[in-house]
């Protein structure tokens, strides 16, 4: 905010000579401290420019970034095409729950030979990132709700178990959107200790006013992605691709998933929650 200050003749202005006598001799006195001032003292004065400033630390530009760089992060081709289910905004953090899933050597060799079968059918899928089995929707928190949020999932998953689930069954998944098409492995053992877990999660959800997980879930580990609605074209291909599953050398493929711990991912923060043992 700019303010107008009066100047200072304009302050010190008083009728009559004797006003005038004393501003001549405080402009005299003052010009003659200048001329007292030390050589080294001078030249520093003379050296400072008003325009010159120091450049602000990259840590602090980060924090404001430009409109032209929040336009990048909307930009799908950063993304692999991927488009947001919700605009990005400052402050709103993608959260979602879920239980991480390590991969093993033999399900990276299988997940191979199903992305290079695709491929062949002209249908090129990208490998996730990482591997894991949800137990929420993704939502949107408010930075200030990350701590009472996940305390609230703390409280909540300590009270449950450990316990192991396997998936063996291929399945195509497709988002709300329609924007993503999705193959997955449906779990086919440990769903009853699933949807224990979701109440779990879901009670949290509600207490925040959050969208609670689908009533009848079909619990899965996303394997590869592609944009665009590819369901039925993929459909058309799944029991050439779960003949692969099932038939390897060492025996049918199937998917283990020790549940030992929930996870949590808001934004570039992970929390862990640790299962009781029994």
């Amino acid at each position: 905010m700019l303010v107008g200050y009066s100047s200072s003749s304009e302050e010190d202005s008083e009728p009559g000579s004797e006003a005038r006598s004393r501003n001549s001799r405080r402009s005299v006195e003052e010009d003659e401290g200048t001329r007292d001032l030390p050589t080294k003292k001078k030249a520093r004065t003379e050296e400072l420019d008003p325009k010159t400033r120091l450049p602000l630390p990259g840590c602090l530009l980060s924090m404001f970034p430009d409109d032209d760089d929040e336009a990048l992060t909307e930009d799908s081709s950063l993304h692999g095409g991927r488009i947001r289910s919700f605009k990005h905004e400052r402050g709103n953090w993608a959260t979602y729950v879920y239980l991480p899933y390590p991969p093993e050597e033999e399900f990276e060799e299988l997940l191979e030979e199903l992305l290079s079968a695709l491929g062949a059918h002209g249908l090129m899928l990208t490998q996730q990132e990482e591997f894991h089995l949800s137990l929420s929707q993704t939502v949107v928190l408010r930075h200030h709700w990350i701590q009472p949020f996940t305390q609230s999932l703390q409280s909540g998953l300590s009270q449950c178990g450990r316990f192991a689930c396997s998936a063996a069954t291929l399945k195509v998944y497709c988002n709300a959107e329609r924007t993503r098409t999705f193959l997955g492995m449906e779990v086919s053992t440990g769903h009853a200790q699933l949807l224990d877990l979701v109440r779990v999660v879901d009670k949290t959800m509600i207490e925040f006013q959050l969208d609670t997980f689908y009533k009848e879930p079909s619990f899965h580990v996303s394997l590869a992605w592609c944009v665009g609605d590819q369901t039925e074209k993929m459909k058309e291909l799944l029991q050439e691709l779960q003949i692969m599953v099932d038939d390897r050398e060492e025996g049918p493929f199937l998917l283990r998933l020790d549940c030992v711990e929930v996870r949590c991912r808001t934004g570039n923060k992970t929390f862990r929650f640790s299962l009781k043992t029994s």
